[in-house]
């Protein structure tokens, strides 16, 4: 016989070896486990310990019911479990099929569609050989629902619905399994087990392929604003933002040497262009798992940072987790487990330039005594800012079968291998002071965003249809709570400098990285220049891209690009307010236009333009010899061009897009209206638009 169970502040249910247990997590949110195993673990996993929230628990013939502001679980002596918010509205229910089921989320007309001989529960633990399970929770599916979120995958859908996406991390792919519904409610999947969520017109489905629990976290919230703050309150926000973070980044794969550096940043200053962040890319060491800079090349490391400092340029170099076999460090790393072991087969993780194994960044230890390394050989230096690099980590095969990690085998903790690489330089970074924490890193999980991830998009091809993704890429991983995000301007790999058509790409992606996040110039471009020695002291040397800094591409694409980067300046304190929003409240910096107009359909619909802050609308140009753009203007107010032109919110208009300019338009009464307008005005120099932008200066201030 089934049990319904109060206690002071959580319900549960319980038969045979399943424990269910709802609590409540942080404002209007429930978070809810079940195991087959004698108790839950202490693992919180993503989550942070929960606010005091008293839960109001009422009883029914065979239900409970527990309400944490405005989310309402009912649990009834099945086992079933639904969720509603204030308004008595339907949010989520889980999906049973028996043969004696009612479904305590529908109506009485309605329930028969829950008699079924398929035998499904809505929760499914099953067996493994050692003692885990195999875990599928089911939800009912909402046709009318729109699914926003889960993190970064290179496909060119914003809503998710309809969408099958693999619960791991690979080289592009970042999983953040946090998940908003437009029916007005959000979930965490609190599980870093490797899986598989579907979110399919029959049933929504959420896969963990071993572990020992259900965990999963779900609040109710008026606005898709309202989830995100309270997703945020309960995973964390990003740390203050430092200064530099919203200038232009410069970066290529990769510069060889001490002079290179040096002579870039003194070439941008020469030419009296802004420049925020130099980035020494990977291989500027002996070898891999040493973790500091080869003196043949870097002679003088500390001289360099002090030039580049009185430049007014931060440096930020690159740490891989690869340690190659024959790395000084390597056989410690191995004795004291600090290192990915394989279940089967030879331990080595990765092939490229060596034969390498990564160390285990769950393991507590090993992340102390890599940050203790990197500090000695970088951050005593002078260095603040690490490119944590390979942090997925990327497997020469993803058989996530075949690893095991301090934290567990991969298949029931990988996920969370990126952000606890972060964690280890974050923490270190901390002990020795540190307040403003910034670190690029390519691959996020749930909560990663706490520890001053600047997530990028990975290894992505220079073309348009790569391009594309990114938009859907970065607007999701906004909505699942890393509002820190880049991309490599151009896409990584597969740009000539000397090729016309990715002079193009290189000019669009540009002019829409002003409006994202981070400006940061990086690739991998052609043609690839080889090594002066293929072999030092027997180690393979890497080769090098060709220049990729704003003057490389032509003086008529320098302009443009010039002119782009003069934008970028002016909105700065713009950005910076964004970021400091970012920290308060978890708010992504790039908005869908439902985050500021849920009450239009047409907001739902729109998928290829975005809101950069409460102010700009951006439309990006995403096609290879595009010249104009049709798009949609949210609201009830006007709109201004950078050419000065307004524009009446609730239509659709067409518009040129000269490959020199990117569609931006401003919310009517902003201050940006006067400093962009008129900032193109000067370009163009025409006196009579200049006239016009001065008289947008009295229009009313939000």
């Amino acid at each position: 016989m089934s049990e319904l169970i109060q206690n002071t502040n959580s319900i549960e249910w319980r038969f045979e070896r399943q424990i269910l247990r709802i609590e409540p997590w942080g404002k209007n949110s429930l978070r809810v486990r079940a195991t087959c195993q004698p108790g839950f673990s202490d693992a919180r996993h993503a989550l942070l310990c929960a606010d005091d929230c008293p839960a109001e628990i009422t009883t029914g013939p065979e239900t409970l019911t527990l309400r944490n502001g405005n989310i309402r679980a009912v649990l009834n002596l099945k086992g079933q479990l639904a969720f509603y918010n204030q308004r008595n509205e339907l949010l989520l229910e889980e999906m049973w099929r028996q043969r004696s089921t009612v479904g305590i989320g529908a109506s009485e007309k309605s329930q028969d569609k829950y008699v079924s001989a398929l035998k499904l529960d809505g929760r499914e633990f099953k067996p493994l050989p050692g003692g885990k399970y195999q875990l599928t929770v089911r939800f009912e599916s909402r046709p009318d629902e729109k699914i926003y979120g889960m993190g970064q995958y290179q496909q060119p859908w914003l809503d998710l619905k309809g969408c099958t996406l693999e619960l791991a991390q690979r080289n592009s792919q970042a999983s953040v399994p946090f998940m908003q519904s437009s029916l007005g409610y959000g979930l965490l999947w609190n599980n870093p087990a490797i899986g598989e969520a579907c979110f399919a017109k029959n049933q929504t489905t959420w896969k963990a392929q071993v572990t020992g629990e259900m965990d999963y976290w779900v609040t109710a919230g008026d606005s898709i604003a309202d989830i995100t703050r309270q997703y945020a309150r309960v995973t964390g926000t990003p740390p203050a933002a430092p200064a530099f973070i919203s200038g232009l980044w410069q970066c290529k794969l990769r510069y060889r040497n001490q002079q290179e550096v040096l002579e870039v940043a003194r070439e941008y200053r020469r030419r009296h262009l802004p420049l925020s962040v130099m980035v020494i890319d990977f291989f500027h060491w002996p070898n891999q798992g040493t973790w500091c800079f080869d003196p043949v090349d870097w002679p003088d490391p500390r001289a360099m940072v002090e030039e580049l400092k009185s430049l007014g340029i931060e440096l930020m170099v690159s740490v891989w987790p690869t340690v190659e076999a024959r790395s000084p460090l390597f056989a410690q790393m191995k004795a004291k487990g600090w290192l990915v072991t394989s279940d089967r087969g030879v331990q080595v993780n990765l092939d490229f330039m060596g034969n390498t194994t990564f160390f285990d960044a769950t393991h507590p230890q090993a992340r102390q005594f890599v940050w203790e390394t990197v500090k000695k050989n970088y951050h005593d230096l002078g260095i603040k800012l690490f490119w944590l690099d390979e942090a997925e980590p990327e497997y020469r095969a993803y058989d996530f079968d075949n690893y095991r990690y301090h934290a567990g085998p991969v298949l029931e903790v990988g996920n969370q291998y990126p952000r606890d690489f972060a964690q280890g330089f974050y923490d270190g970074l901390k002990a020795e002071g540190e307040e403003e924490i910034c670190n690029l890193v390519r691959c996020s999980w749930a909560g990663s965003q706490r520890y001053g991830v600047l997530a990028w998009s990975g290894d992505v091809h220079s073309s348009f249809h790569a391009f594309r993704n990114q938009l859907a890429a970065g607007l999701n991983m906004g909505l699942a709570g890393i509002p820190w995000w880049t991309t490599d301007i151009g896409g990584f790999q597969g740009g000539n400098i000397h090729d016309p058509a990715f002079h193009e790409l290189l000019i669009r992606w540009f002019q829409w990285a002003v409006f994202c996040p981070v400006l940061r110039m990086h690739g991998y471009r052609e043609p690839q220049i080889q090594p002066a020695e293929s072999y030092r002291n027997g180690i393979p040397q890497c080769n090098s891209g060709s220049p990729n800094e704003l003057w490389s591409y032509g003086e008529a694409n320098f302009a443009t690009l010039q002119h782009w980067l003069s934008v970028r300046e002016k909105l700065r304190p713009y950005i910076d307010a964004l970021f400091s929003n970012a920290q308060q409240h978890g708010d992504p910096l790039m908005r869908p236009l439902f985050w500021h107009y849920p009450d239009e359909a047409k907001s739902w619909t729109v998928e290829d333009q975005y809101l950069f802050g409460d102010d700009l609308l951006v439309a990006p140009v995403m096609q290879a010899g595009q010249r104009e753009r049709t798009l949609w203007l949210p609201g009830n107010h006007r709109w201004v061009a950078l050419n000065g032109e307004r524009y009446a919110g609730q239509q659709q208009i067409t518009v040129d897009a000269a490959l020199e300019t990117i569609p931006v338009f401003i919310r009517e009464g902003s201050p940006l209206v006067a400093l962009l307008v008129g900032l193109l005005c000067r370009r163009q120099n025409d006196r009579q638009m200049l006239k016009k932008a001065c008289l947008f200066t009295r229009l009313r201030v939000k």
